[in-house]
């Protein structure tokens, strides 16, 4: 009789090791899911606005105009290409190529402030996310790229959901 319970529990031991290995992996790959989105959900926005800059430093005004979502013979409305040229043409502080810089807004100071921007919760916005163009001199201008059709315009903000004090 002293093989008959040699064997006891190494079953279970080896289903026990297999549940906690499958909860440790499926753990592992939420995660890294989080961060991928994270990190990768304005990655289409983020392009959208470097083609705009990249258009403007070619000096391709028609072509970054078309990126507002208008063109010189459908113009839109409120923004016409007289009024583009105005802010970003040859005439315009965005002249010199050189000196345009693109980049997220940092609001917040501090360690919450950093996770905050880390994370982009200022900025990736629902429907956008808003850019800070450098021009060289005077205050950012601020963009907002649309998720919805990847267009050009101006952020009315500097955050996402502004909060209004009354």
């Amino acid at each position: 009789m002293p093989g008959y319970l040699e064997g006891y529990g190494e079953g279970e031991e080896r289903r026990s090791k297999m549940i906690r290995w499958t909860l440790a992996g499926v753990f592992g790959a939420l995660i890294i899911g989080g961060l991928l989105y994270f990190f990768l959900r304005d990655i289409a926005e983020d392009r959208t606005a470097r083609a705009f800059i990249a258009a403007l430093q070619r000096k391709d005004y028609a072509g970054a105009y078309r990126m507002w979502g208008c063109t010189e013979a459908n113009p839109c409305r409120d923004y016409r290409f007289e009024r583009f040229l105005e802010d970003w043409g040859p005439q315009s502080p965005a002249a010199d190529p050189s000196k345009i810089r693109l980049e997220h807004p940092q609001l917040s100071p501090g360690v919450i402030g950093w996770i905050r921007n880390v994370l982009r919760i200022q900025y990736s916005c629902p429907d956008g996310v808003i850019y800070h163009v450098h021009l060289g001199k005077g205050e950012p201008v601020l963009l907002y790229v649309f998720r919805k059709d990847k267009t050009i315009g101006f952020a009315p903000w500097p955050v996402c959901a502004p909060r209004f004090r009354m």
